[in-house]
């Protein structure tokens, strides 16, 4: 039975345990990769990386990075099937904009209309410069779009049946060090740890979900 996409916003939920036992498939981990590169930004920027961990070996390298903090979230981490670092950039420079220009004129963006490759240019970078700038918020402007992404990203899994977990109850530093990531360029935000949960274990499935009502939250003119 085929479902539509309010049917997978409101059976979703944050798993609080995971079967360990269960793995999710190659066909779907293939899913989860086009989920994080299709998702939205603001002027198609994608000021990201993530870095998908598999390997208990991997899983165990984020659990050490945030043993002293956080280590409640520990267990999920290492018992989850897949846990994706959601990362920003540190900066968006010329070369990440290059790069971002020359893949649109790759996938056709520009076929129709050549002069479009300069005012998409033009634009990108006349946003960005205003969050530099004048806003002065160009770091957090820069987070905000891969907050898009992750939203994008549970509903999307949820989709394919698979639970998820979003963790803004990390260890940043640490796992910077442990990854390299500012090295990189780049700084974690937030990780999403990916599988099935475990039923027994894992109270907040059979939880109602609690959402304020439409008369608080929505006006309708």
């Amino acid at each position: 039975m085929e479902h539509d996409i309010v049917y997978y916003a409101k059976k979703r939920h944050t798993a609080k345990a995971y079967n360990p036992d269960k793995k999710i498939s190659d066909e779907n981990v293939e899913k989860i990769k086009e989920l994080l590169r299709y998702s939205a930004s603001s002027t198609n920027a994608q000021p990201w990386h993530f870095i998908l961990v598999s390997s208990p070996k991997g899983k165990e390298r984020i659990a050490k990075a945030n043993e002293s903090m956080f280590p409640f979230n520990n267990p999920s981490i290492r018992a989850a099937s897949h846990v994706v670092i959601f990362c920003s950039r540190l900066t968006i420079e010329e070369d990440h904009l290059s790069k971002v220009l020359e893949q649109e004129e790759a996938d056709g963006r520009f076929a129709a209309d050549p002069a479009f490759k300069e005012q998409m240019d033009g634009g990108r970078k006349m946003f960005i410069n205003l969050h530099k700038h004048d806003y002065k918020d160009v770091q957090h402007w820069m987070d905000k779009q891969v907050y898009l992404n992750i939203g994008a990203f549970l509903l999307g899994v949820s989709t394919l049946g698979i639970d998820a977990t979003p963790m803004e109850g990390i260890d940043i530093k640490s796992i910077d060090e442990e990854f390299g990531l500012r090295e990189k360029g780049y700084t974690s935000l937030v990780i999403v740890t990916l599988g099935y949960h475990d039923q027994e274990k894992d109270y907040n499935a059979s939880l109602p979900k609690s959402r304020l009502p439409y008369d608080y939250i929505l006006t309708e003119i």
